[in-house]
This record gives structure tokens, C-alpha cells and sequence, in this order.
């Protein structure tokens, strides 16, 4: 497939992007051809969207040496990556600084790019709610997100009183030019495209960690009660892992496993048995912590790369796009496995 340099969704992403960066990704990752057929002056919601994910899984395989090394194995294959959804974690919690509480910091952004929530999934052994965004105008082709918002008020004392000071220091990222921009984009669908380019610098930054490093000891208060809210106080908001759909999820995995990369043990398969997933493990990184007057620097699990395999819905050409419950509480594990090393 040729994009023409002037596509609208080649004009957001360069004024962002390093060149080879966007062509590599522009290369090796499935879109759908209205989606880079698209010139002119405005830039629609959808493309909008699209060059959001693409910029998202560029941040996370900058941060996931794993996730990067696959993306390049598809690369040299002539391959594409079919990029199916990204999944993040908020909290439910009020007085985060300056930014909204719970799933809200996101869907300010989600709703006004054109996404609906397609379905909720109570993950209770987590404290948990997670929730799927699905784009109302390419819900096969642009990735969902699966949002999850984690319940403070289900564990201890203790435990919320780490999370609030944790999370204080929060600082929206939106300015008053960023709202403006989506309030205008959800009336309209559409925005000029070098105002589309800046609101998608800003909206990226939505996607990152919002608060000041933590102290040690709030870090390992919280890590005694949630693994996933451990995560957040290091990672924030940013893209707790990517996907990529396939066809055959036993063989990808087996391949992956024989190149020697740390994978989930087995496919998780739904109740309806027309979706498998599996994963990665969560890679190591190195982020910093307060320690009594001093910053030090610890190890600890970082974001993931999974892979998802879906089936056509029963007398139907449609994809079933749901989720299931068991599967992402189990993939929600990959993030957990070192946690406690050096800690």
C-alpha cells in the first residue's frame, strides 16, 4: 500500500515522530485504506484516532525492548502488525492533582475521538472495573482501548492513604486549547489539520504517568494489596500493554517461546471460546523513588506485549471484538511477576 507523503495521516504524525520511526510504522502495521486515502484541509475523527494508536504503540516499544524486537521480526518478514486494542489503568480516586478521577482522565479524550463504550467487565479479584471503547465509525479496523479503573475504596486504610499521595501530585496535561479542540471535534467530527496535529501532541500525553515519583515506602504499601496499582505509581496511564491480532496464536506463540522470550504459559481462552490471548512478561525497568530526602532507582515490571486471536461472530463476517473477564484478569498477571525483587 502507497501513502502519499501530503495524507492527512502522515501531516499529524510527522510533526512528532522521528522519519524513519513513522515510516517503519507506517510500513509494517495494518490500516484501513480510507484511513490514509484521506487529504486536505480537515482531519477526521477516525484518522485523528488512528494516528493516536500509532503514536501509543511507538511510545510503548520505545519503553518494551521486547515488544520493539517483535515489531522488527515483522519488519524484516515483509509482515504486518494488526494493531487490535491498547489497555491502560486509571484510579478511582478524587484530588489527583489536577486530573480527573477514574476512567474520566481518558474518555474526556476517547468519547470526542469517536469511541462508545462497548462493554463492561467487573474484574473483582483485582478491585477493578475494566471497560472497552470500540471507534463508532471503524470499530474493526482502528484498535479499541480497554480501559480499566482501579476501586481505592476496596482496600485498606492504609492503602488509600498511600494511593492519595501518590496520585497528588497529578498534573492535567489538557490546556485550555486542548478542550476547546475536543468540545469541537466531538460537535463537528472533524478539526483543521495543524490544530488536529497539536491536540494530538497533547493527547498523547494523556497516556503517560501524571504524578511525581513515589516514595519507596508508599510503593510497597500499595504493592502488599495490588500488584496493578503498584504499576500505576510508576507507569501512570501509559499503555499497560499492546496487541496484536493473528491468525494462529498456538503457533505465534511457540515461536516465541523457541526465540527464547519470557511468555505467558498458556492461551487463555474465552467462555464463548472464540477469543485466545497470551503474552509477553512484563519487561524490567528501571524507574526512580524517594527514599528518605534521596532518589534512588529500582527494577521493577514495566508494560507488555500480547498478542489476541478472534473468531467470527456465529452466521456473521463480523469479528467478535468482546473481551472476557477470566482472560484479562489472568493477562493482567504479566505485569505482576517481578514485583517484589529488590523490594
Amino acid at each position: 500500500m502507497i501513502i502519499e507523503p501530503n495524507a492527512t495521516l502522515v501531516r499529524l504524525l510527522e510533526k512528532h515522530l522521528p522519519a524513519d520511526a513513522l515510516g517503519l510504522l507506517l510500513g509494517a502495521v495494518e490500516i484501513a485504506p480510507a484511513l490514509v486515502a484521506e487529504k486536505g484541509d480537515m482531519s477526521s475523527r477516525a484518522v485523528l484516532s488512528q494516528a493516536l494508536n500509532l503514536w501509543l504503540l511507538y511510545d510503548l516499544m520505545e519503553r518494551v525492548p521486547t515488544a520493539k524486537a517483535y515489531f522488527d521480526e515483522i519488519v524484516a518478514s515483509g509482515g504486518r502488525l494488526a494493531l487490535d486494542h491498547g489497555a491502560l489503568r486509571t484510579v478511582d480516586l478524587n484530588a489527583m492533582g489536577s486530573l480527573p478521577a477514574g476512567e474520566a482522565a481518558i474518555t474526556r479524550v476517547l468519547l470526542p475521538l469517536g469511541y462508545i463504550q462497548a462493554e463492561t467487565y467487573p474484574l473483582d479479584r483485582l478491585g477493578m472495573t475494566g471497560r472497552s471503547y470500540r471507534h463508532e465509525d471503524f470499530p474493526e479496523d482502528i484498535p479499541q482501548f480497554f480501559v480499566s479503573e482501579l476501586h481505592v475504596e476496596r482496600f485498606s486504610p492504609d492503602f488509600k492513604a498511600a494511593a492519595a499521595r501518590v496520585t497528588a501530585t497529578s498534573i492535567d496535561p489538557l490546556d485550555r486549547a486542548s478542550i476547546e479542540a475536543l468540545r469541537e471535534l466531538g460537535e463537528r467530527r472533524e478539526l483543521e489539520v495543524d490544530r488536529a496535529a497539536m491536540l494530538l501532541g497533547r493527547l498523547v500525553q494523556c497516556f503517560s504517568r501524571r504524578h511525581a515519583a513515589p516514595s519507596i515506602e508508599d510503593y510497597r504499601t500499595l504493592l502488599a494489596e495490588s500488584a496493578e496499582m503498584a504499576w500505576i505509581s510508576t507507569e501512570g496511564n501509559a499503555f499497560n500493554h499492546a496487541t496484536d491480532r493473528v491468525a494462529d496464536i498456538a503457533s505465534v506463540a511457540e515461536k516465541q517461546r523457541a526465540a527464547g522470550r519470557a511468555m505467558k504459559d498458556d492461551i487463555e481462552i474465552s467462555r464463548s471460546g472464540r477469543i485466545r490471548q497470551t503474552a509477553y512478561k512484563a519487561d524490567l525497568v528501571r524507574r526512580q523513588f524517594r527514599e528518605g530526602g534521596h532518589i534512588i532507582a529500582r527494577s521493577v515490571p514495566g508494560s507488555f506485549f500480547e498478542f489476541i486471536e478472534r473468531d467470527r461472530l456465529p452466521g456473521s463476517n463480523a469479528l467478535d471484538l468482546s473481551f472476557d473477564t477470566g482472560n484479562a484478569q489472568a493477562i493482567f498477571k504479566m505485569t505482576a511477576g517481578a514485583e517484589r525483587a529488590g523490594l
